[in-house]
């Protein structure tokens, strides 16, 4: 009886039907992508340069003005996996107080937009976290820009990045 009263006093009135917004489909009621399209450039991406300060996700994904961004010919581990958190940490370091620069080469990767990612004195983001042994060549996708760059037993160090680019990846894993 309480309940009753109180919802009584407390109801909000409904909004006239023409206030209502249209259903919005939830996440989980959304249908999948097809794979021709999970390559194409996420919408919103920018046609040119893109400069300001980045928010780092992890060590191969950076945000710019909401545009999330994965560097360009790397691999970095997983945040879950051995060194994760050390890649995204360098990043962060590197990338602190700087506006960055990134050039789309107009792909994408997992809904975000692959780029060349720059410091404001020009050097590569992917080369420095290559060099640091926090990040891998991807020949696959740079042409083995960055393969002379790493140094000597990063793979070993790696190992489930390395596992990722080979297609290899340990059973019953989610990344």
């Amino acid at each position: 009886m309480l309940r009753r009263i109180l919802r009584f006093l407390f109801a909000v009135p409904p909004k006239p039907p023409s206030a209502r917004k249209s259903p919005v489909k939830r996440p989980s009621q959304r249908t999948p992508t097809p794979k021709s399209k999970q390559r194409s450039v996420p919408k919103g991406t920018p046609t040119n340069p893109l400069v300001g300060p980045c928010y780092v996700i992890d060590g191969d994904t950076i945000s710019i003005r909401s545009v999330r961004i994965r560097l360009w010919g790397i691999d970095a581990p997983e945040m879950d996996h051995p060194w994760g958190k050390k890649s995204k940490w360098a990043l962060v370091q590197l990338t602190r107080n700087q506006n960055i620069r990134a050039v789309f080469d107009g792909s994408a990767s997992h809904d975000r937009a692959v780029a060349k990612c720059y410091l404001p004195d020009g050097t590569d983001l992917s080369a420095e976290l290559v060099k640091q042994g926090l990040a891998l060549d991807w020949p696959k996708f740079s042409g083995g820009a960055y393969a002379k760059l790493e140094p000597t037993g990063v793979r070993k160090k790696l190992w489930r990045a390395d596992a990722r680019m080979k297609g290899r990846y340990p059973p019953g894993s989610t990344h």
